[in-house]
């Protein structure tokens, strides 16, 4: 575990450690999207990890899938994600805002223009959602026109220029965990028969496109991308070509020069390998429920530069702190997971509280 403890080269940034905080979606924004008052000091607490990612941030008024999710594209935005920076910076942290489109998961009741969310294609993932009239089926989504494609591109280069105004590190693009991105992926969710539709290379080609024009926006150096290859939720399937996909596109974005590769691992050991043979700069590993006897072991063999955890740095702020002691862990309040106010938000002791410090 010792080389989780020691800094790390992550595109323009010296990290103090090898630890990362996960992104993890609270939805405890106020209703127009702003960071509500407790999220500077919920990631100031957690900044003595090495990097912490946001949760998921929406990126224009279609990218908003769940109730009272953080936007950054409007001023009160901005304003309100600068309290979080300044609070981390103020630690010694560093922050990556992540830019998360929703797609097709959205419900009308839960966005600020309650439209139907947008998609590759007219499909409904086949799941409901929860709003404030309760849980609701998710309609049948809006399908994008090519220029609505290009148009989305463009939303996530602006949401990432206001990202770094807000005083965030970087940003990473959320193409994981079945949200529009992997959508285009998924030929489940992607018939189109135009040039985001069909081939691998067509079906990569939304992500590719994103991953290019923020780093031409705020530098390849300050840019990310978080990818969950095989993945299956909410009517998410990348049939036989799910694999070559991502050997495409993982060869494809590591042309372009960026921070950091974060992939959410679900089990592909073969393809793991292969992603990094393909991927030169820094790898993020999330491997869920991975066991505190574990950490550090992805490190050590060299497939990672960073191990990124969730619940851990969820419900012990100080998580650092505790490994390097080999102190106990705090178990996370599922209670307070989404939405609510301080508990199971801010209110985990740290080392010094639990042992009456």
């Amino acid at each position: 575990m010792n080389k989780l403890f020691e800094p790390v080269r992550i595109g323009r940034y010296t990290l103090q450690n090898r630890l990362a905080m996960a992104p993890m979606t609270r939805s405890r924004a106020q209703v127009d999207g702003t960071p509500g008052e407790l999220a500077a000091e919920y990631y100031g607490q957690r900044a003595s990890a090495g990097l912490i990612v946001t949760e998921g941030t929406q990126p224009s008024e279609d990218g908003q899938g769940y109730l009272t999710t953080p936007g950054i594209y409007t001023d009160a935005h901005v304003a309100g994600w600068k309290k979080t920076t300044d609070a981390v910076h103020a630690k010694g942290g560093h922050i990556f805002i992540q830019l998360m489109h929703a797609g097709r998961m959205s419900h009308p009741d839960n966005t600020p223009h309650h439209r139907q969310g947008v998609a590759p294609s007219a499909i409904a993932p086949g799941t409901g959602m929860f709003t404030v009239r309760g849980m609701l089926d998710i309609p049948v989504p809006r399908a994008l026109s090519t220029e609505q494609v290009r148009q989305t591109v463009a939303e996530f280069r602006f949401a990432a220029r206001r990202a770094i105004e807000a005083g965030a590190d970087g940003v990473e693009i959320h193409g994981a965990n079945a949200y529009l991105i992997q959508q285009f992926f998924a030929p489940s969710a992607n018939t189109r028969t135009d040039e985001y539709g069909g081939s691998i290379e067509n079906r990569a080609r939304f992500a590719i496109e994103v991953a290019t024009a923020i780093a031409e926006e705020i530098g390849a150096d300050r840019t990310a991308i978080r990818l969950s290859p095989g993945i299956t939720m909410w009517g998410i399937d990348e049939g036989a070509e799910g694999p070559a996909l991502y050997r495409y596109l993982v060869a494809e974005l590591d042309k372009l020069g960026l921070a950091y590769l974060h992939i959410m691992h679900q089990g592909d050991e073969v393809l793991l390998a292969d992603i990094r043979q393909r991927w030169h700069s820094a790898l993020v590993l999330n491997r869920a429920g991975r066991p505190r006897e574990q950490i550090g072991v992805d490190l050590a063999s060299g497939l990672a530069e960073v191990e990124a955890y969730g619940q851990m740095a969820l419900a012990n702020p100080d998580l650092l702190e505790r490994l390097k002691t080999n102190a106990p862990l705090n178990e996370a309040n599922r209670n307070g997971y989404f939405g609510g106010d301080a508990r199971g938000y801010t209110d985990y002791p740290t080392l010094g509280l639990a042992v009456g410090a």
